[in-house]
């Protein structure tokens, strides 16, 4: 009888390789390519901003001392990177009614077995960054109940969350005008970073009230001979220069966008979003 267990194909390192090659399962956020991703050395990620400062210069008279600039500090933060481990175990029942089959048979079926956990495990992995990275944009990263905090990036960066009300339940809301109050104030934050667009990731609830809101209806009724109307849009459409998308995110009852939320930020700012892998224990 083959010993599998203790076969080298089932070492720490051939089952690391083994999972690094498994087919991915795409999430949006991993898809919109928003995260700079960086392996770094240690458990602790240290960040660094300096938000340079404007001001106005008086003028003065020829020969008077000259205005005398203020620096802004250099503020650093760590952040300790959560361990997230996960581990699933194959007992000899799982395998025991297939022990009859010739040797290399044996190893294919084991193998594959192996392979269909660490395609759970993976998925589950996968599912769970998604619900990290959504949590960094909403700036409130949480842990896998959806409640416990992880990170609260208004508190260690000390900026006020800014929220908007877009008044979806009235007709008469001039949704243009929202859109741009959201543009501006993210412009005001930005200062003078670069951007490529505004995305909103919404809630379903969010969307549908968007969508079939009297100003957003008739701004596209001639567009293409209403095509809008007809056509599903949930994958983003453009109003007012903001994208919009109904996101998709739920795992048990944890749902990554609450019903009738909608989060808004900027797309190609560089090292906005950053995404750290710590070393694992081995």
């Amino acid at each position: 009888m083959l010993d599998i267990f203790n076969n080298n194909a089932f070492s720490a390192v051939s089952m690391t390789q083994s999972i690094n090659i498994l087919p991915h399962q795409p999430r949006r956020i991993e898809q919109m390519g928003l995260f700079d991703f960086e392996g770094i050395s240690t458990t602790t990620a240290v960040v660094g901003n300096n938000n340079g400062q404007l001001s106005l210069l008086p003028t003065k008279a020829r020969g008077d001392s000259p205005t005398q600039m203020s620096h802004s500090k250099k503020n650093v933060r760590a952040f300790p990177v959560p361990h997230i481990p996960a581990a699933d175990v194959i007992s000899p029942g799982d395998v025991q009614n297939l022990l009859a089959l010739p040797g290399s048979q044996q190893m294919a079926v084991a193998a594959t077995l192996i392979n269909q956990r660490m395609t759970t495990m993976r998925s589950s992995m996968e599912a769970t960054i998604e619900h990290l990275k959504i949590g960094a944009v909403k700036g409130n990263i949480l842990d896998s109940d959806g409640t416990s905090v992880l990170f609260n990036l208004f508190t260690e960066f000390g900026i006020s969350e800014t929220a908007v009300d877009f008044v979806l339940g009235t007709a008469t809301t001039n949704i243009k005008n929202k859109c741009l109050e959201v543009a501006r104030g993210i412009e005001t934050v930005l200062g003078s970073e670069t951007y490529d667009h505004i995305h909103c990731l919404c809630s379903s609830t969010f969307f549908d009230k968007l969508t079939s809101h009297a100003k957003v209806t008739a701004a596209y009724e001639r567009w293409q001979n209403g095509d809008f109307l007809r056509a599903d849009n949930r994958r983003g459409f453009t109003f007012a220069s903001i994208t919009f998308e109904e996101y998709r995110g739920k795992v048990g009852s944890v749902d990554f966008i609450p019903a009738g939320d909608a989060r808004f930020f900027p797309v190609g700012v560089m090292g906005l979003f950053k995404h750290f892998a710590a070393p694992g224990n081995s």
